[in-house]
């Protein structure tokens, strides 16, 4: 069972220029465990791709940024296939860790994804209303 990723938000300014030290490192990563596919590359100003999955799209950059200070959210359509799903991609994280956050007026069942590169994902699922 797979999940789908409905929305992407970074948790600060461009989900198009999320900050790597080598993006040519860090793709294999968001292939092999997250799901994503490379859909262009550009070496300017500065080494780049935009990857995307189920039609949201996201990008790694070069640009001198601090990874462990940026990620995004990634809205799913269902959280426990989506931790699943990576688990079974290889991801090494036992327990989800599931909690639920809020944000406005809509609650979020989440767990965390620090991916090799030092971004940080939360991917979570809108539960604001029973299904």
């Amino acid at each position: 069972m797979t999940a789908t990723f409905t929305r992407a938000a970074p948790y600060k300014d461009d989900i198009l220029s999320l900050p790597v030290e080598s993006v040519g490192e860090a793709i294999p990563y968001y292939e092999q465990i997250m799901g994503f596919s490379v859909i262009s590359r550009s070496a300017d100003p500065h080494q780049s791709a935009v990857l995307e999955r189920d039609g949201i799209q996201m990008g790694l950059a070069e640009n001198g940024g601090d990874p462990s200070q940026e990620g995004a959210f990634f809205e799913v359509d269902d959280v426990e296939a989506a931790f699943e799903e990576l688990r079974a991609n290889g991801f090494d994280k036992q327990d989800p860790g599931y909690r639920v956050d809020e944000h406005g007026d809509k609650s979020f069942r989440v767990f965390f994804v620090v991916a090799p590169d030092g971004l940080c994902y939360c991917i979570g699922e809108d539960v604001t209303s029973p299904k």
